[in-house]
């Protein structure tokens, strides 16, 4: 009898002699580390999706994991026959979309006066010499969102966008929202939220194909927490009202010019040159964090004359609306269906997810990403599911699904499906999009005919089915012509940023100039979310 262990799909046979981590070493699965396997770095963690009660009981060292964490350098299968199967916090490479053409001319028009510059053999940060070197200068490019993290390697000399790397946020061991990741790190002392996503970023950074003294700057977007997070700074108060962060308490104190926040290698121990700068953009108000002001960039708002609004869709919903001299923004709660989460079978927008679903009379046809069997449905593929379910009348406007039914199937040998409750949660999750987006043009004075264009971002929206979302509900039921999908808005801004202290400082000053709408203060945001929760056309604000 034995058991067999899967890591990361590379499988072995148990040695109950070794530790999960060992046995990951045994077939070349790194799995983050800075202590040596001795329990004390907290970063080894690894899901386990099968098998758990085959598992050495939880230690001392692993008190702050629930479900179904656990740390691979303490755990053991002493189990003696069956199946265990596990993968570490990052599951292979995310599906990114990036802005491709649609936003080649902002990107083009964004001038080259990066911070980090060469002077001979001199390398200087904002004019002031740091170190001497003949080497490139390169910086990096950082979207930390709370359901995928992207950095993009950039040469500061040329522009050229050299290697992109991501991955899933492997904080989700403190939940999958960012209010249950505040309410973790204020509970969990040692700032565990923090040093897992650093670990992680050290091994992406670790595997660009460049030497890490020639890394001078790393330019940050991300909402409030995640932006937070990452700099170790206290969250607590962004999730007590009048949700704040620290940096906005001190900008409205007058104790600092601006919620951007920098910080030393140094200080967060990256594998970048000792004398780098991080610098984190800067936040919006509240939860409207600095994903939301690199959208402001990626879509070259502060010279923008059109009537424009974006939405990046995500387990935190940005939305941007107005022009040069007129923005106004919020955010919405959505929750993290749409990115895979609290759904049965969801799941990021990695290999193995169905992300297209079409109905036929009684056929189900789908696409997976990477073209194997399916593992669960991402983003678009629920969007999808919907939008054909609706158009199939298998399911009613309310989520209902017909003819007495319990749950979709897609696929019955892989059993993946969406129950009624997980179209409940897809209907909360679009009912506070729709209404953050109605109350924001209310409050502006405005409706969707006034739109010129509507950019839609975010990590699936470059792959969504635009007739689909707009069939159930999720966007406005506007012309083809006026919907710009612009994929991850947020990383092409923090690229501007990064290639031009210019576009920085304007950002720096526009975002003071932002509006700030507070949905939950709303007198008619329940009325907005129950007719949001609907799955039906969007047609006016009204």
């Amino acid at each position: 009898m034995s058991v067999q262990l899967t890591i990361n799909e590379k499988i072995q046979e148990a040695d109950s002699a070794l530790s999960l981590f060992e046995h990951a070493e045994r077939v070349d699965v790194r799995v983050p580390t800075s202590c040596l396997k001795n329990g004390k770095c907290k970063e080894c963690m690894v899901e386990v999706v099968e098998g758990m009660e085959l598992l050495s009981p939880r230690t001392e060292a692993e008190a702050h994991l629930d479900g179904r964490f656990r740390l691979s350098c303490r755990t053991r299968v002493v189990g003696v026959q069956g199946a265990v199967c596990c993968h570490t916090m990052r599951r292979g490479q995310m599906v990114i979309a990036e802005g491709g053409k649609r936003l080649d001319h902002i990107l083009v028009d964004t001038p080259m006066d990066p911070a980090v510059t060469r002077r001979g053999r001199s390398i200087l940060i904002d004019g002031k010499p740091i170190c001497e070197s003949v080497g490139p200068i390169l910086g990096i490019a950082a979207d930390i969102g709370t359901t995928t993290v992207v950095l993009r390697l950039v040469d500061l000399e040329t522009g050229r966008v050299v290697e992109t790397q991501s991955f899933e946020n492997p904080q989700r061991f403190g939940g999958s929202d960012v209010m249950a990741r505040i309410q973790y790190d204020t509970d969990h002392k040692g700032r565990l939220l923090q040093r897992t996503l650093l670990g992680y970023m050290t091994h992406a950074i670790e595997s660009f194909d460049c030497q890490a003294q020639d890394i001078y700057e790393i330019v940050v977007a991300g909402n409030a927490t995640m932006r937070d997070l990452f700099f170790g700074l206290d969250v607590y108060s962004i999730g007590q009202k009048p949700y704040q962060s620290l940096t906005e308490k001190q900008w409205r104190a007058g104790e600092r010019d601006t919620t951007a926040e920098t910080a030393t290698t140094k200080r967060l121990r990256l594998p970048i040159n000792p004398a780098a700068r991080i610098y984190g953009l800067p936040l919006v108000r509240g939860h409207v964090g600095a994903d939301a002001a690199a959208c402001i960039l990626a879509i070259d708002l502060p010279r923008e004359h059109r009537m424009v609004a974006l939405m990046d869709i995500g387990t935190n919903t940005e939305l941007i609306v107005g022009h040069k001299d007129k923005v106004y923004a919020a955010s919405c709660p959505a929750g993290p269906a749409f990115e895979g989460g609290v759904v049965t079978c969801g799941m990021p927008g990695l290999e193995g997810a169905i992300e297209s679903v079409r109905l036929g009379n009684g056929s189900v046809w789908y696409q997976v990403i990477g073209g194997g069997d399916p593992q669960g449905i991402c983003g678009s593929g629920l969007i999808e599911s919907l939008s054909e379910l609706l158009r199939m009348k298998r399911m009613d406007h309310f989520g209902r699904l017909k003819d007495g039914a319990d749950r979709f199937v897609l696929d019955e040998e892989h059993r993946i499906f969406l129950s009624e409750a997980d179209i409940s949660e897809l209907a909360q999750a679009k009912g506070a999009n729709v209404a953050g987006l109605r109350i924001v043009l209310s409050q502006y004075g405005s409706d969707f005919e006034h739109i010129d264009c509507f950019y839609l971002a975010g990590g699936f929206a470059q792959h969504m089915d635009v007739g689909a979302a707009k069939r159930m509900g999720l966007i406005p039921d506007l012309p083809d012509g006026k919907i710009m999908q612009i994929g991850n808005a947020a990383i092409e801004g923090a690229t501007i940023a990064l290639k031009s202290v210019k576009r920085r400082r304007e950002l720096e000053d526009l975002v003071k100039e932002v509006t700030h709408v507070e949905l939950e203060t709303d007198p008619h945001f329940f009325e907005h979310f129950v007719e949001g929760c609907q799955f039906k056309a969007v047609k006016s604000v009204g």
